[in-house]
């Protein structure tokens, strides 16, 4: 007999179970390359410091994928999933003009 403590545990358990699978999915995400067509739409490199400041004004120094509000790192790591770019991977030093600061 399934009793109600039976169905919270198990449903705990799924939970964490698809948590940890989503993670290993981002981890696993192919790296966005600098000449993918979107990334070049969109002017994306994987070093901030490389950006065209001419063709791109709206540029400041501090800006990084790191603390863009599209970035889906919940720690500091060194690359993480963009949806912008499909969940390839983007570096935290990267930049690209659809930059939008992560709200504090």
């Amino acid at each position: 007999m399934n009793t109600r403590r039976d169905f919270i545990r198990l449903a705990a358990l799924s939970g964490a179970a698809a948590l940890a699978h989503r993670q290993a999915s981002a981890a696993d995400a192919p790296v966005l390359d600098e000449k993918d067509p979107q990334a070049v739409a969109l002017g994306y490199v994987a070093d901030a410091t490389r950006v065209n400041k001419a063709k791109y004004p709206n540029y400041a120094p501090g800006q990084a994928c790191a603390n863009c509000q599209f970035y889906q790192a919940k720690t500091a790591v060194p690359m993480a999933p963009c949806p912008l770019y499909g969940g390839k991977q983007v570096a935290a030093k990267g930049w690209c003009s659809a930059y939008a600061k992560k709200a504090a």
